[in-house]
């Protein structure tokens, strides 16, 4: 499961083979905020000849684009046809409509407003979706949110639309302060107990911090292979009083996904 998103900024082309070295899951090619309007041109380039020219193997690439509600997205979009990209990432989705301009790429759909929020089961539910996120930055500007418990509620729509159109667990949005390690580390694990997955991240500096975070300890990983050895047993009861049942074994399962173990019983 990807667990790592790194963003590098189209416009810093000698960055894009380090953040493919940096053990990112996913690097993200980003010809969007992080590029000034007159490098958007450049920066598509580069994403383009990057692909073009990478070896097999490493970390998916995926593209974010510009606005496709703007002439400049669109022909990101285009540009992209058959280029190999592995995915792209489309901002400031409000409606799925727009995402017909896919084509036979994948998107992942940045919901970064309140009507991009609202609209998200129609948008997690376009065939071209292979998974949704939350601009954070962006909706609380929009929404004058100061506190990181008030985006709680906002998170947990997405992650609801994202499980009931069969889509992969909602990443967490990038922890800006790049030095407080710490914050990125509580952040994160929050993060992952109301049910969001991994984490886009700014800086490799990042990256072994949103792993941790996300990293079933060794008790809990302990925990679901006593579960996941009573499957078949129907509902049970391990030594220590604990109840197992068909949605407890399934979830013990996710956990040894998580720590890259499978049991097959």
């Amino acid at each position: 499961m990807i667990v790592t998103w790194l963003y590098v900024p189209g416009d810093r082309p000698e960055r894009f083979a380090k953040a493919a070295a940096s053990g990112a899951d996913v690097v993200i090619i980003d010809l969007e905020d992080a590029v000034a309007p007159d490098g958007k041109d450049t920066a598509r380039e580069n994403a383009l000849a990057y692909l073009a020219a990478r070896e097999p193997g490493g970390p998916a690439i995926h593209v974010r684009v510009n606005d496709l509600a703007t002439p400049r997205g669109r022909d990101d979009v285009s540009a992209l046809m058959g280029s190999g990209v592995d995915g792209v990432r489309v901002p400031k989705v409000e409606a799925p409509d727009v995402l017909d301009l896919l084509g036979d790429l994948p998107g992942y759909a940045l919901l970064e407003s309140a009507r991009g929020v609202l609209g998200a089961a129609a948008i997690a539910a376009h065939p071209n979706v292979a998974g949704i996120a939350l601009g954070e930055q962006d909706l609380a500007a929009e929404l004058t949110i100061t506190a990181d418990s008030a985006m709680d509620h906002l998170r947990l729509q997405v992650i609801l639309a994202a499980a009931a159109a069969g889509l992969p667990q909602v990443p967490m949005s990038v922890y800006p302060d790049v030095r407080d390690e710490a914050g990125l580390l509580a952040s994160s694990a929050r993060g992952r107990s109301i049910g969001l997955y991994g984490r886009a991240a700014i800086h490799p500096r990042q990256l072994p911090v949103i792993r941790e975070a996300f990293r079933p300890s060794g008790q809990e990983v302990e925990r679901a292979r006593e579960v996941v050895a009573l499957a078949g047993q129907g509902a049970s009861a391990l030594p220590d009083g604990r109840f197992v049942d068909a949605p407890v074994i399934a979830r013990a399962r996710q956990v040894l996904r998580l720590a890259g173990e499978e049991i097959e019983i």
